[in-house]
């Protein structure tokens, strides 16, 4: 074993031992990393800034101390005097290493930064925001009738709104008389509703009338990405979209890495809190220059996330999460000041979170539940919110059961040795021959197939760099359909499957789906330890959802819904033959987008909207499968491609699934890949 210092990068999860004195960017570019450079390692472009990571971490199995990167140096000193660096960050050019060390690539510095695909779902919403804007004619100071501006102001607007009582925000009375003869005695005002829950208040004065706008914000904190769509409050029009990756994932890339980093490093937590934050305000500073507003014209955020997020979003120790009975500090929807989360936009600008369902079904999957309400449906309805943390409610307006599956990163590209996020240039959809076990595939930024002319040219520019989700699960389910891989999920050997296309790699076999290396580029290829990731993943995805259908007794639903950015871009045929879902008609299989933004949206829109949810929430049945025996055994059964228990009728109706089994111990072609395995 090399005794050289480990480096290991996030989000991509490449690893490698380097010499002590190594540059960062070598290391990243001998381990294909995706970190950019222009200047060519001179410390000028600023390029390869990279975040270190210090302290333990568990799942990488190291400890990281302060001194595993060499000193600041006279260019980064140089470099941060003149443009400056944010604080944390080195330039990989100048930064060497001096021991093991974990080191976050930023999306920025990345050359194929990604595509966060959670667009605003088009959907009817009846607009009831929580902020209403009023103008109203103050009553002029008058010596015979002492009263103050603020309560002559109050009385105008609860006339004009027909309130009973009304507050005003502290931060506003110090511009209060300013504003009031600025307008001549007419003013407009921001006046938050409350509601129901609490009085209103207003929150924001213009002198004047103001012909303006006011908007609020929608945000779904993922564990991988965080994605925002911006409303116009006075239309519901969404007049802008944008996302950015979490910056968390360099303490972990799944949720009980980051609980484990919380308990391992003391103010851990905290940390990761304030990196959350941060990474929410830069967000916000992006979607209003997109949008060309001013950011303190954002008087309303809705918030949806999984437990784990939640609690690092609002300052609270996750330690709990980690360990039975899996308690919430808190599962009530809470109604906040965006400033008491350290979020820099109006100071009157207000904070909703929807609620939790269970100590592993957050905020995210309530939002699914308002988007997508199962509680009305007439028929069996099974919803996937398909993540690193799956959420998966089932039911009808009979009922409803929520749990939530640990998948991990696996179908986002983690942890898959050509994996990587989608972006430009990444391999989204495969389809392979079955007579000659070639793939044709397509890749992010370009409509045409591998084998269709132009190709080539199109995607000269962004290369093919990887493959991302979408294109793993479509891969391997056609190597399933293509008999290069059997139902236990071992690939074949090429006499066994008669393609050289897979090789020996080790002590399994991989398929080569792409060989770029005559042109610089990278080699492609699925392994045996890919398979099992993706086996992993989604046996978790499909023993949640049955563990729902053996609590209503049923062995079959009506129809799948695959919520999550991710879930819309699954091919539900693919997703079947894996095994990833239970047996269903292909047409009853449908994708509901980013469900948990869009029910963020339906909250932030519609005031009506939050006490649903909070009285839907309350209704659903929560399962916790960390404690169901049944589980693991559906989760064994789930393992194999698509399933070794559950017969999957409708799937084999539709398709072929060849009959091959490769783990005989012999490289022998044709006969002997066929024979199944002897018991004893």
């Amino acid at each position: 074993m090399s005794k050289d210092p480990l480096v290991i990068f996030t989000p991509s999860g490449k690893r490698g031992h380097f010499p002590t004195g190594t540059p960062i960017l070598t290391a990243a570019r001998q381990l294909g990393v995706d970190l950019d450079s222009v200047c060519g390692g001179r410390g000028i472009c600023s390029k390869c800034q990279v975040t270190p990571s210090f302290g333990e971490f568990p799942k990488h199995g190291v400890t990281v101390s302060e001194d595993a990167l060499s000193e600041w140096n006279s260019v980064e000193e140089r470099y941060d005097t003149i443009r400056g660096l944010p604080k944390g960050r080195r330039l990989g050019c100048q930064a060497t290493v001096q021991g093991d060390v974990v080191i976050d690539v930023p999306p920025e510095s990345q050359v194929h930064r990604q595509v966060v695909r959670k667009r605003a779902e088009v959907r009817d919403i009846i607009l009831n925001p929580s902020i209403r804007m009023h103008y109203v004619e103050v009553e002029q100071p008058d010596m015979h009738k002492p009263s103050g501006d603020l309560e002559r102001l109050c009385e105008a607007l609860k006339r004009e709104m027909q309130l009973d009582s009304l507050d005003i925000d502290h931060h506003l009375l110090r511009d209060l008389q300013p504003v009031l003869r600025k307008g001549n005695w007419t003013v407009t005002a921001a006046v938050y509703m409350g509601d129901g829950t609490s009085t209103p208040s207003i929150c924001a004065l213009w002198p004047g009338y103001y012909e303006g706008r006011i908007y609020g914000l929608a945000v779904d904190l993922g564990s991988t990405t965080i994605a925002a769509h911006l409303c116009d409050l006075l239309t519901g029009e969404v007049v802008a979209s944008s996302g950015i990756m979490n910056p968390q994932i360099r303490f972990g890339e799944d949720l009980m890495s980051r609980v484990s980093y919380s308990m391992m490093n003391a103010g851990g937590d905290l940390e990761m809190t304030r990196a959350v934050r941060e990474g929410l305000n830069a967000l916000f500073v992006q979607i209003a220059a997109e949008a060309e507003i001013d950011k303190s014209l954002i008087m309303d955020a809705v918030f949806v996330m999984n437990p784990v997020m939640h609690h690092l979003f609002l300052g609270i120790d996750p330690f709990e999460l980690g360990q039975a009975p899996f308690a919430l500090a808190t599962s009530d929807a809470l109604r906040l000041r965006a400033a008491d989360l350290e979020l820099v936009l109006n100071p009157g600008t207000r904070a909703y979170i929807l609620p939790c369902i269970a100590g592993h079904v957050g905020a995210d999957a309530a939002g699914v539940a308002l988007s997508e309400a199962p509680d009305k449906s007439d028929d069996l309805m099974l919803v996937v919110d398909v993540g690193t943390n799956a959420e998966i409610l089932l039911g009808s307006k009979d009922g409803v059961l929520a749990c939530s599956s640990p998948t991990g990163p696996a179908f986002e590209g983690a942890q898959i040795s050509s994996g990587q996020r989608a972006a430009p240039g990444a391999i989204e959809r495969v389809e392979i021959d079955p007579a000659t076990k070639a793939p044709r595939f397509r890749v992010i930024g370009c409509d045409l197939w591998s084998d269709e002319d132009g190709f080539e040219a199109a995607t000269a520019t962004t290369g093919i760099t990887g493959i991302c989700g979408s294109g793993i699960i479509e891969v391997i389910a056609e190597m399933r359909l293509a008999g290069l891989v059997d139902g236990p999920g071992l690939i074949g050997s090429p006499e066994q499957t008669g393609s050289d296309r897979c090789f020996l790699d080790g002590r399994t076999y991989s398929y080569l789906v792409y060989d770029g290396s005559a042109d610089g580029g990278p080699k492609i290829t699925v392994t045996n330890g890919d398979i099992r990731a993706i086996q992993m993943a989604k046996a978790a995805l499909y023993s949640g959802a049955r563990l729902l259908m053996d609590k209503l007794e049923v062995d079959k639903v009506d129809r799948i819904v695959l919520a999550g950015a991710f879930g819309a871009h699954i091919s539900p045929k693919h997703a079947m033959v894996l095994g990833m879902i239970p047996d269903c008609e292909l047409d009853k299989v449908t994708s509901a987008g980013n469900a948990a933004g869009t029910g963020a949206r339906i909250a932030l829109l519609n005031t009506e909207a939050r006490h649903e949810i909070e009285q839907t929430v309350r209704a659903i049945h929560k399962v916790e499968t960390a404690v169901e025996a049944k589980f693991q055994e559906h989760f064994v059964n789930a393992s194999a491609i698509p399933n070794s228990a559950d017969p999957f009728p409708i799937l084999k109706s539709l398709v072929d699934l060849p009959e091959v089994n490769f783990n005989t111990g012999s490289a022998e072609g044709g006969r002997e890949g066929r024979r199944r395995r002897r018991r004893g």
